[in-house]
């Protein structure tokens, strides 16, 4: 399997010129410039609480520091730059946000005692090159802080690459202490042409205490350090800042002693020190309530500070207009705050969409033991992960975007899927380009690393043993419940225009014909890498080749699966088959199908058409289990013979989730029982991840061993909307289960978004809490479809057939 050094170089340059071609054909043939125009400049540093970068590599950073400076030891403790979880906040996000348009964010900083809001907007129409933006930075103190609450911020401008970045005018006198007035800096790249950024003076008072009666340098200065940092620094802008005051609180020490120093907001100021340079800060200390703008003009296009009111309030109200006609929730969810807390969770999915560069870890050695051919296989792979074979590749980039703001700001497969299912009916093209993004990682083999840690800043919030990619690993391919839906989208032939640069269902058609031959090449790696082993055990099914088998099992986790600790069989076996994997297949085999009769390749349709039909009934043949009544994964016993081992939960209804059971089957009876008994998995926040009846419900780690995690209560939800509108035999069930379900998940997200400010990573199925991951406004914004999905408590539906709603496929 281990190709010599020469064929390999081949093969990355082949793949690399291919998928440049690809790249270009796409980007030429369906994005047009306007789009990409529009996309440029963004929110794209969502690990950043406020971050605007344009969608290039080594290009143009900003970043928003700030602190409370009332007392030493919370100062630096309490000095906001990079979103953490569980420091002092009491919420924070954007309540409306649009990567074309920009939006509205508020950060309540109850640590800091201060409200910020962050309000960015576009001028598409001022100058070239992505155009113009201007951002305003407004704090508020909150009612609880003293009226005299002091606040320093600064805001970092870093220039990666070749270009400059330096002073422009500076108004008002210069002085060694700093400078009153508005400040400009003029910057020029390749990618971005020539450039203008203003800071103004702002608004809102500043502390003047004397010190032993003594006036210190005055506070209504702004300050700037101008300095030049390697690359790898601009990132740090917080150990930059840090070290630059170290330069002052130095002096101080010099001048007073260490017990004798200067109040904080006195002593924790940046040197000022203006000039050139790839990094500037810009410090201000404010007493009370403030505001300033930043405004970035491009070319000549000059835009003023005073502009900035009316197009945040125009940017608002275009996308609240959005919002009403694209996901605005229908009945019970119909109150106010539950319409603000839908388009808060819809605002910061998108908003946590961010732009990612680097290089990457990845493990090519293709060592033997990575083929997990022998019992025992788990010991030997991690012998071999332990030689440490890996290296640096890159640098890839990626649009996306992301679970997790301060804990998972980065791109994780087959979240991705999820993600795009509330984006797709936002904004299809740029769905497009996110798909596009992703599969321009692709490899020649067709794998797509499954966690994209790009670059040192990605790699610095992860553990070094979690860092390293391995091609032989697979994820839920969830990027083709969008293909799925971008067919369904293709069949227009007129698409309204909230969906901007896509008018018609050809151009979705022509993007697909163009990232087929790449969807092929993962779909057969999928097929080559993940099969699993029927023969060899004597197994009875359909179909000798259609079973699969996840690689990277250990005893205690299936990472590789997405459901971690999920329960599995007690002992890896190179005979285990899993159900879920073999579900994700039929799944992926339909979508398969449906693209190649699209483009109207008979053959491929064919193709799809034999295998999706042999896989189906191998799941039956090969998963179910009869004393059971449910779907189970299957392995080896001590006999050689082949066994089940159930464990009742989302395993045990993915053939459900993926629409791969027929209305009519009573398999479908027993998994709706299932899924509705509140002894197994129903409960009155959401369907558990385990049974409640299982010896290791809420055992361990518990990650998917009990708690509601919401991308699969929306995969419930969805397929009980579409049995309900059937007229098979258990439609009237489902019905009844999907107001409930409904109803259930919809309450438990909102109740802890009132209560916490966050959306959660899961929930409690006892108590409904949300836990784990705080500001996880990724999947569990899925919320959004369900609110806005059809209340069916006033109709019929089933057998009858007069329900008047279609079955779901995300109508525009």
């Amino acid at each position: 399997m281990r190709a010599d050094m020469s064929n390999w170089l081949i093969a990355r340059l082949s793949i690399f010129l291919y998928l440049f071609v690809f790249a270009y054909a796409v980007e030429e043939s369906v994005f047009t410039k306007a789009s990409n125009d529009s996309l440029l400049w963004g929110a794209y540093r969502p690990n950043l609480y406020f971050g605007i970068r344009p969608r290039l590599p080594k290009s143009l950073m900003t970043g928003l520091l700030w602190a409370r400076v009332e007392d030493f030891q919370s100062v630096q403790n309490n000095f906001r730059y990079t979103c953490e979880q569980h420091e002092g906040m009491a919420g924070y996000g954007w309540d409306s946000y649009d990567p074309r348009l920009g939006g509205t964010q508020t950060i309540k900083d109850a640590g800091n005692g201060i409200d910020i809001t962050t309000d960015f907007v576009k001028f598409p129409d001022r100058g070239s090159n992505g155009g113009s933006w201007g951002a305003k930075i407004k704090g508020t103190l909150r009612q609880d802080s003293p009226p005299d609450t002091k606040t320093t911020v600064v805001f970092s401008l870093g220039l990666e690459g070749f270009g400059s970045l330096e002073i422009e005018s500076i108004e008002g006198e210069e002085e060694e202490i700093g400078y009153t007035g508005d400040v400009s800096f003029k910057g020029q790249t390749t990618n971005l042409g020539e450039f203008n950024i203003l800071v103004t003076e702002g608004k809102g008072d500043h502390p003047n205490h004397p010190f032993q009666g003594k006036r210190l340098d005055p506070l209504d200065h702004t300050r700037i350090h101008s300095l030049q940092v390697p690359d790898a620094a601009i990132w740090q802008a917080k150990n930059v800042m840090f070290t630059s005051m170290k330069t002052t609180v130095d002096q101080y020490i010099e001048l007073f002693g260490q017990e004798n120093m200067p109040p904080p907001y006195q002593t924790y100021r940046i040197s000022n020190q203006p000039g050139h340079g790839n990094m500037h800060l810009v410090q201000k200390t404010f007493e009370g309530s403030f505001e300033f703008d930043v405004v970035y003009s491009q070319g000549s296009a000059k835009v003023k500070a005073s502009e900035l009111p009316k197009q945040i309030d125009a940017v608002n109200k275009e996308i609240s207009s959005r919002y009403a006609k694209i996901h605005k929730p229908a009945a019970p969810f119909t109150r106010t705050m539950q319409e603000t807390f839908s388009k808060s969770l819809l605002s910061n999915l998108i908003g946590g969409i961010g732009y990612f560069n680097g290089d990457q870890m990845i493990d090519r050695s293709y060592a033997e033991e990575y083929e997990e051919a022998n019992e025992g296989f788990w010991e030997e792979t991690a012998a071999a992960r332990a030689r440490n074979a890996q290296q640096l590749e890159g640098p890839y980039e990626l649009f996306t975007s992301i679970p997790s703001r301060p804990f998972f700001p980065r791109g994780f497969l087959w979240d991705e899927g999820f993600h795009l299912i509330p984006i797709v009916d936002w904004d299809i093209e740029l769905t497009l380009q996110i798909v596009k993004s992703w599969f321009n990682t692709i490899d020649d083999d067709g794998w797509i690393p499954r966690e994209q840690i790009l670059g040192p800043e990605a790699r610095s919030k992860v553990p070094q043993e979690f860092q390293v990619q391995y091609p032989h690993y697979a994820n839920p391919p969830t990027l083709f419940f969008i293909l799925d839906m971008l067919l369904e989208k293709s069949t227009l032939s007129w698409i309204p225009n909230s969906h901007p640069f896509i008018s018609s269902g050809e151009q979705i058609h022509s993007y697909l014909s163009e990232l087929y031959p790449l969807l092929k090449r993962q779909y057969y790696w999928f097929r080559k890498t993940q099969r699993g082993d029927i023969k060899t055990y004597d197994r009875t099914a359909f179909s000798q080749k259609e079973a699969y088998r996840w690689r990277g099992s250990t005893k205690t986790h299936l990472l590789t699966s997405g459901l971690d600790d999920y329960p599995r069989a007690p002992t890896p076996h190179p005979g285990e088959l899993h159900v879920d994997l073999i579900s994700w297949m039929g799944m992926m085999t339909k979508t398969m199908r449906k693209i190649a009769a699209t483009l109207k390749l008979s053959d491929d349709e064919a193709e799809y058409e034999s295998l999706s039909t042999a896989i189906e009934r191998n799941i039956a043949d090969l998963h179910w289990d009869k004393e059971q009544k449910t779907y189970c994964d299957a392995t080896v016993d001590e006999y050689e013979e082949s066994v089940h081992v159930c464990h009742k939960g989302y395993i045990s209804i993915f053939p459900f989730m993926l629409g791969l059971i027929p209305h009519d089957d009573e398999k479908l009876k027993f998994t709706l029982d299932l899924i509705a008994d509140e002894d197994e998995l129903w409960s009155n926040y959401g369907i558990r991840s385990l049974s409640k009846k299982d010896e290791f419900y809420g055992t361990a780690e518990n990650y998917w061993r009990s708690p509601v995690w919401m991308n699969m209560n929306y995969l419930i939800v969805k397929e009980l909307y579409n049995i309900a509108l059937s007229k098979g035999p258990y439609a009237n069930k489902a019905k009844t289960m999907y107001i409930a379900l409904r109803k259930n998940v919809v309450n438990t997200v909102f109740d802890s978004w009132k209560e916490t400010g966050f959306a959660w990573e899961q929930y409690n199925p006892e108590t409904g809490k949300g836990q784990r991951t705080q500001h996880f406004t990724g999947w569990t914004s899925l919320i959004v479809k369900i609110m806005s999905m059809p209340d069916l408590e006033g109709g019929t539906a089933g057998a009858k057939g007069d329900q008047k709603q279609e079955p779901i496929k995300d109508e525009l």
